[in-house]
Protein backbone atom coordinates (compact mmCIF):
# COMPACT_ATOMS: atom_id res chain seq x y z
CA UNK A 1 0.00 0.00 0.00
CA UNK A 2 1.96 2.99 -1.27
CA UNK A 3 -0.75 5.60 -0.80
CA UNK A 4 -4.23 5.79 0.61
CA UNK A 5 -6.84 6.06 -2.14
CA UNK A 6 -10.60 6.34 -1.85
CA UNK A 7 -11.13 2.57 -1.94
CA UNK A 8 -8.57 1.86 0.79
CA UNK A 9 -10.13 4.59 2.91
CA UNK A 10 -13.58 3.13 2.31
CA UNK A 11 -12.37 -0.30 3.43
CA UNK A 12 -10.82 1.10 6.61
CA UNK A 13 -13.83 3.29 7.48
CA UNK A 14 -16.19 0.37 6.96
CA UNK A 15 -14.03 -1.88 9.15
CA UNK A 16 -13.83 0.85 11.81
CA UNK A 17 -17.63 1.22 11.88
CA UNK A 18 -18.07 -2.55 12.20
CA UNK A 19 -15.48 -2.74 14.98
CA UNK A 20 -17.01 0.28 16.69
CA UNK A 21 -20.42 -1.36 16.79
CA UNK A 22 -18.89 -4.50 18.29
CA UNK A 23 -17.06 -2.38 20.89
CA UNK A 24 -20.33 -0.70 21.88
CA UNK A 25 -21.96 -4.11 22.22
CA UNK A 26 -19.15 -5.33 24.48
CA UNK A 27 -19.19 -2.13 26.53
CA UNK A 28 -22.94 -2.22 27.10
CA UNK A 29 -22.99 -5.92 27.92
CA UNK A 30 -26.39 -7.05 29.15
CA UNK A 31 -27.81 -3.53 28.75
CA UNK A 32 -27.25 -3.71 24.99
CA UNK A 33 -30.62 -5.30 24.18
CA UNK A 34 -32.57 -2.63 26.03
CA UNK A 35 -30.48 0.18 24.53
CA UNK A 36 -30.76 -1.25 21.03
CA UNK A 37 -34.53 -1.69 21.14
CA UNK A 38 -35.33 1.55 22.97
CA UNK A 39 -32.80 3.97 21.47
CA UNK A 40 -31.42 2.64 18.20
CA UNK A 41 -34.28 0.53 16.82
CA UNK A 42 -37.29 1.64 18.84
CA UNK A 43 -40.75 0.34 17.99
CA UNK A 44 -41.47 3.54 16.06
CA UNK A 45 -39.10 4.14 13.13
CA UNK A 46 -36.43 6.62 14.30
CA UNK A 47 -35.76 9.74 12.22
CA UNK A 48 -32.03 9.09 11.88
CA UNK A 49 -32.78 6.26 9.45
CA UNK A 50 -33.64 8.75 6.69
CA UNK A 51 -30.28 10.51 7.03
CA UNK A 52 -28.42 7.21 6.93
CA UNK A 53 -30.37 6.17 3.83
CA UNK A 54 -29.47 9.38 1.99
CA UNK A 55 -25.80 9.11 3.02
CA UNK A 56 -25.75 5.46 1.93
CA UNK A 57 -27.21 6.13 -1.50
CA UNK A 58 -24.83 9.06 -2.05
CA UNK A 59 -21.84 6.98 -0.94
CA UNK A 60 -22.77 4.13 -3.29
CA UNK A 61 -23.24 6.56 -6.17
CA UNK A 62 -19.93 8.31 -5.49
CA UNK A 63 -18.16 4.97 -5.15
CA UNK A 64 -19.37 3.81 -8.57
CA UNK A 65 -18.28 7.13 -10.08
CA UNK A 66 -14.84 6.50 -8.61
CA UNK A 67 -14.83 2.98 -10.08
CA UNK A 68 -15.47 4.40 -13.53
CA UNK A 69 -13.13 7.38 -13.37
CA UNK A 70 -10.31 6.60 -10.90
CA UNK A 71 -8.88 3.64 -12.76
CA UNK A 72 -8.08 1.60 -9.63
CA UNK A 73 -7.86 -2.13 -10.29
CA UNK A 74 -10.47 -4.26 -8.53
CA UNK A 75 -12.32 -1.19 -7.26
CA UNK A 76 -15.54 -2.81 -8.46
CA UNK A 77 -15.25 -5.38 -5.64
CA UNK A 78 -15.70 -2.89 -2.80
CA UNK A 79 -18.26 -1.01 -4.91
CA UNK A 80 -20.32 -4.19 -5.30
CA UNK A 81 -20.05 -4.94 -1.57
CA UNK A 82 -21.10 -1.45 -0.55
CA UNK A 83 -23.97 -1.59 -3.04
CA UNK A 84 -25.24 -4.72 -1.26
CA UNK A 85 -25.58 -2.69 1.94
CA UNK A 86 -28.44 -0.87 0.26
CA UNK A 87 -30.49 -4.04 0.77
CA UNK A 88 -30.24 -3.55 4.53
CA UNK A 89 -30.73 0.21 4.28
CA UNK A 90 -33.90 -0.18 2.19
CA UNK A 91 -35.14 -2.98 4.44
CA UNK A 92 -34.82 -0.69 7.43
CA UNK A 93 -36.29 2.26 5.54
CA UNK A 94 -39.26 0.61 3.84
CA UNK A 95 -39.98 -2.45 6.01
CA UNK A 96 -39.00 -1.23 9.44
CA UNK A 97 -41.31 -3.42 11.50
CA UNK A 98 -39.92 -6.60 9.93
CA UNK A 99 -36.38 -5.37 10.57
CA UNK A 100 -37.30 -4.56 14.18
CA UNK A 101 -38.58 -8.13 14.57
CA UNK A 102 -35.32 -9.44 13.06
CA UNK A 103 -33.29 -7.48 15.64
CA UNK A 104 -35.42 -8.88 18.47
CA UNK A 105 -34.97 -12.42 17.09
CA UNK A 106 -31.17 -12.04 16.95
CA UNK A 107 -31.18 -10.74 20.52
CA UNK A 108 -33.14 -13.73 21.81
CA UNK A 109 -30.66 -16.29 20.53
CA UNK A 110 -27.12 -16.31 21.88
CA UNK A 111 -26.15 -18.67 19.03
CA UNK A 112 -27.49 -16.30 16.34
CA UNK A 113 -25.78 -13.33 17.96
CA UNK A 114 -22.49 -15.24 18.11
CA UNK A 115 -22.78 -16.22 14.43
CA UNK A 116 -23.59 -12.64 13.50
CA UNK A 117 -20.61 -11.30 15.47
CA UNK A 118 -18.33 -13.90 13.87
CA UNK A 119 -19.53 -12.84 10.40
CA UNK A 120 -18.84 -9.19 11.28
CA UNK A 121 -15.34 -10.14 12.45
CA UNK A 122 -14.62 -11.93 9.17
CA UNK A 123 -15.94 -8.91 7.30
CA UNK A 124 -13.63 -6.57 9.24
CA UNK A 125 -10.64 -8.78 8.45
CA UNK A 126 -11.58 -8.85 4.76
CA UNK A 127 -11.99 -5.05 4.65
CA UNK A 128 -8.63 -4.43 6.31
CA UNK A 129 -6.86 -6.90 4.03
CA UNK A 130 -8.48 -5.37 0.94
CA UNK A 131 -7.55 -1.88 2.13
CA UNK A 132 -3.92 -2.90 2.59
CA UNK A 133 -3.25 -5.36 -0.22
CA UNK A 134 -5.88 -4.83 -2.90
CA UNK A 135 -6.03 -1.06 -3.13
Amino acid sequence: MDNLNYFSLLCFVWAFIALGSRAIILYLGEHRNKWELQKVFSLKKPGWIYSVAVISVLTVGYTWLQVWFAGIRYSWIIAALITLTLIKVFMVLFNYQEFHSFVKEIQKSRQKLTKFSFAVTLFVIACVLMGIYLY
